[in-house]
């Protein structure tokens, strides 16, 4: 497909409210979902399954609660649906899964949320908490697969040293997977023995190299943080900032896009950076006043930073990008530099880039330690693609 053309794709929902039906009518379902399970006629999908037959029973809510509007790390409370009136139990407050005794009375437990391509989101994270749990429960477990907004091709960044797992980063995979949540969730059922009776429904019409706003499918911002594509874009990089002193824009109307701190010097950095000439990119000094971030980094405090602006998507690696803006930053900051350690090195997947920042190792010495682990994750990745 050529860039910027668009499909009319058909996320999994809609397959298994209308041709794939059979696998939930009549049977007491349990919908693992919020705000961004929709149909394409904006039906929540809890709806969609109602209006199939399904029996829908339960809710399960993942981090950001149903409506999405939960702040980031904030518990969600079980509740109820205030359209449906169906019961809604959090993924995501005293235990990330789902509590044995809310499964007892299901037939099926489906799964229905849009990810957004990066391997720190807490949505992948719900997803196998809840597939180990219906394995457990002798549950089949389906997901409703949507296309990965950022596109399913490139696989960028360094992969997660499975002796820092955690609810953050789940599974050995890159920062940016170029996979879908159905074929992560085949990923992790063969590679780590989960034995669940697993179901994807494909995305039909989806193709790899194909990114949200190309498909015909409007973009919900995915969580408070995540207004728009572009912020996504960027996430599989800038995310690691927030184990840093800087602000990633959160209290700003472009999170993830723009970084800061008042001692940073944003057109001397943005000079460093035209030097470098990285690819798909370009830099603009900005200022900008975070307001009730929900980091609460420099609350009603002007920052100086630099804004990111993705010239060629084709070309734009988040990842690398953002490991020379670690270095330059760090460099610049001098004593204003204070590591949130145990944060960062579990975004980062490692305690290694961190501690060759500090070491002063440059930028391109420490991505090119990272293809060799890429490419042993290509060979695994290949066995689960769907598209």
């Amino acid at each position: 497909m050529d860039a910027g053309e668009e499909t009319h794709v058909r996320p999994g929902i809609e397959i298994l409210t209308t041709d794939s039906a059979h696998l939930v009518r009549g049977l007491r379902t349990g919908l693992v979902t919020n705000h961004t399970g929709r149909t394409l006629d904006d039906r929540p999908s809890a709806t969609a399954l109602l209006d199939a037959g399904a029996d829908v029973t339960a809710l399960f809510a993942p981090e950001h609660g149903l409506l999405g509007n939960a702040a980031p790390g904030e518990p969600v409370r079980d509740t109820s649906d205030e359209v449906t009136g169906i019961p809604v139990y959090s993924l995501y407050g005293a235990t990330p899964g789902p509590d044995p005794g809310t499964l007892a009375d299901l037939d099926v437990l489906v799964f229905d949320i849009q990810d957004v391509g990066a391997r720190y989101y807490s949505y992948v994270s719900t997803m196998l908490e809840v597939m180990r749990a219906a394995s457990a429960a002798g549950l089949p477990f389906i997901v409703a697969d949507r296309p990965n907004p950022i596109g399913g091709r490139a696989v960028q960044g360094n992969v997660l040293d499975p002796s820092f797992e955690s609810f953050v980063g789940p599974l050995p995979i890159p920062m940016r997977h170029g996979m879908t949540v159905g074929e992560l969730a085949l990923l992790a059922n063969g590679e780590t023995g989960a034995g669940a009776e697993l179901h994807v429904l494909r995305a039909e019409g989806w193709e790899r190299g194909s990114w949200g706003d190309e498909t015909g499918i409007a973009w919900v911002p995915t969580s408070p943080n995540m207004p728009s594509i572009e912020s996504a874009t960027h996430y599989p990089g800038t995310c690691l900032f927030e184990g840093t002193p800087m602000s990633v824009g959160r209290g700003t109307d472009r999170p993830f896009q723009q970084l800061g701190a008042p001692w940073l010097d944003g057109a001397a950095l943005v000079a460093i950076l035209q030097r470098l000439d990285l690819p798909g990119v370009r830099f603009e000094a900005v200022r900008f006043r975070p307001i009730a971030p929900d980091d609460g980094k420099f609350d009603g405090e002007e920052v100086s930073g630099i804004r990111l602006f993705v010239t060629d998507r084709s070309s734009y690696d988040p990842t690398t990008t953002s490991v020379h803006l670690l270095v330059e930053i760090r460099r610049m900051a001098g004593p204003e530099w204070v590591w949130r350690e145990a944060a960062f090195d579990r975004l980062a997947g490692t305690d290694r880039l961190r501690m060759a920042i500090e070491a002063g190792h440059a930028a391109d010495l420490i991505v090119d330690s990272w293809p060799a682990a890429l490419d042993g994750f290509a060979r695994v990745r290949s066995r689960y693609l769907l598209y």
